[in-house]
């Protein structure tokens, strides 16, 4: 294959994973959103909606740490 295509080949794989990626942080977002919406009244399950929420941003971080290739 030419470079071009190869380079092509390569970028439409990487549109479908991120495209797929920030589908799944949407829906973890907004069902966390509604999950905090309903334990609105209960405080002990509004820390722990917190906590998960921290669980999950903390490891979406790192996964950006690990795959950004270095300046």
């Amino acid at each position: 294959m030419d470079p071009m295509t190869v380079a092509i080949n390569a970028l439409t794989v990487q549109v479908t994973a991120n495209t797929s990626a920030e589908g799944s942080a949407v829906i973890l977002i907004q069902g966390l959103a509604a999950q905090i919406a309903a334990s609105a009244s209960n405080p002990a399950a509004v820390t722990a909606l917190a906590a998960a929420l921290k669980t999950s941003a903390d490891a979406l971080a790192a996964a950006v740490v690990a795959n950004t290739p270095a300046a």
